[in-house]
């Protein structure tokens, strides 16, 4: 028998609830995050504590229109002018500059200074003002009852234009690809970092299905420096935007149960974090990445089986595959991508963010034609696929779709390095669009000038974008704040409601 020490001081030792807590670095909270949060207990203390005017219970401010959003971002910046935005008179004074044209010259307008910040000094830079205009590189027609000029580049996705509306005028301000991550944040990259779209999508709402992430990334981040793309920053981790790989059998890497564990031993092991998150409170309440960690294991756990089965295209028909383009090399992996979109937004998936191409692959600062008839192929007949599926299984009333890039291209010739074909970046307009549940079908909004340069009017900046897609799913954009860090109103933008369908 050992002996009793009376010298030792019972306030000594550690209290039961410090023992617990410290435990394996919060081993005891391990699947409480997720459980408090999808309660409302979590998310309701947060918002006592700090004030936040988020809403309640993961409610939308008011009824939503659509349920989920399919985001396809290409990387690079396609040419707007050889897309979706044809423009007849850069083929009627190609060769002349701009100062040539019965135009007033583009590069004077006060526009091309409000919307254009270069990261290099204005003295040195001479991007985005080549003053040579250069002919479009492909045909284009009207397509559909609406009469939309879609380039022949796309033939698939132009017979789908009466049910697709197109925004021509947007603009951002970066002129490099750090835009990528401003299409998705709403920041240049010299201001302060702000959540991306999916993120805020992800904080604002509740699930539709407890064994699949709100906010899921098919295809990327395309790089380490894109992370910002699909990241959550100062709302917390575990609102940032969940990779998942196309592989059945290894879809989370990182969330796989260990080969020496059972499925019935995690279980129990999972059961019995709950009973000990039960016997004491988590020490480390304001610990934004042991939250998110608690859920990510928590979510991991039922993700085991809910994502594999999501991404398991085998219950498909051999007519769906091939709507997609799974039967062609060239096609197969943006076709992939956007099925899974489909099978991740009907099982209630919120927001899907796709990258069907890899890291700034449309970035034609040479050989434009040849880059841009390829690359639209490996694209055209999934996307316009994904639109069609949509449609005959009625969720283009539940959800949205939203095709876009970082910027366009430059109407002029780019001259750097002896360029003889090709546009450079043109963040001063270009095109985009959207469609599904809430949107006008057949439908062109805004526009750029005679030779593509300039988003006429006000246009519309990235977050003019964001604000239209939180509304659609019934949030106010301007309620979404977090106490300290206010936002700058050019973050929150404005609804296009030009597009919208009224009600």
């Amino acid at each position: 028998m050992v002996a009793k020490d009376e010298s030792l001081n019972i306030c000594d030792c550690p209290s039961r609830r410090s023992f617990l807590s410290d435990l394996g670095m919060g081993f005891t909270g391990l699947a409480l995050g997720a459980m408090l949060s999808d309660d409302g207990i979590t998310r309701g203390e947060e918002a006592v504590r700090l004030g936040t005017m988020g809403p309640p219970s993961n409610e939308p401010h008011f009824a939503p229109k659509t349920k989920s959003v399919i985001w396809i971002f290409l990387s690079g910046g396609y040419s707007h002018v050889e897309t979706f935005d044809p423009k007849p008179a850069l083929n009627q004074y190609a060769g002349m500059t701009f100062d040539k044209t019965p135009f007033e010259n583009p590069v004077n307008s006060p526009l091309h200074k409000k919307r254009f910040r270069s990261v290099a000094a204005e003295e040195i830079n001479i991007r985005d003002v080549y003053p040579t205009i250069y002919p479009m590189q492909v045909g284009w027609k009207k397509h559909g009852e609406s009469g939309i000029e879609v380039t022949d580049w796309w033939p698939h996705l132009s017979k789908c234009v009466d049910d697709l509306c197109f925004v021509r005028n947007m603009w951002t301000t970066d002129n490099d690809h750090a835009a990528e991550n401003q299409i998705h944040t709403g920041r240049h990259r010299l201001d302060e970092p702000q959540p991306s779209v999916g993120s805020w999508v992800n904080y604002g709402l509740g699930t539709l299905n407890e064994n699949l992430p709100k906010f899921v990334v098919l295809g990327g981040p395309t790089r380490s420096d894109t992370r910002l793309s699909i990241d959550s920053y100062y709302l917390g981790p575990q609102y940032a935007g969940v990779p998942i790989v196309l592989d059945p059998k290894d879809p989370l890497p990182f969330g796989r149960r260990s080969s020496k564990q059972t499925a019935t031993d995690q279980q129990r092991e999972y059961q019995l974090i709950g009973r000990l998150n039960e016997l004491s409170a988590v020490e480390y309440p304001d610990d934004q990445d042991l939250r998110a960690r608690i859920r990510a294991y928590e979510l991991a756990f039922r993700m085991q089986m809910a994502v594999p089965e999501a991404i398991e295209f085998s219950a498909e028909t051999e007519a769906t595959t091939k709507l997609y383009g799974l039967d062609n090399d060239a096609t197969k992996g943006a076709g992939q991508k956007l099925l899974a979109a489909r099978r991740l937004v009907e099982r209630g998936v919120r927001f899907v963010q796709v990258f069907p191409s890899a890291y700034g692959v449309w970035d034609s600062h040479q050989k434009l034609k040849e880059n841009h008839t390829r690359l639209c192929a490996t694209v055209d007949q999934p996307v316009a696929g994904l639109i069609q599926d949509l449609k005959q299984r009625g969720l283009l009333d539940d959800v949205t779709v939203v095709f876009c890039t970082e910027f366009g291209r430059t109407p002029g010739l780019e001259l750097r390095g002896g360029g003889k074909d090709g546009r450079d970046h043109h963040p001063n307009g270009f095109t985009i669009w959207l469609a599904g549940a809430g949107i006008k079908r057949g439908f062109v909004h805004g526009a750029t000038d005679e030779l593509g340069y300039h988003a006429l009017g006000e246009g519309h900046y990235v977050t003019d974008l964001h604000a239209t897609v939180l509304h659609l799913m019934g949030l106010d954009n301007r309620r979404l704040e977090i106490p300290g860090r206010k936002r700058l109103d050019i973050d929150h933008g404005r609804v296009i409601s030009e597009v919208l369908v009224s009600t």
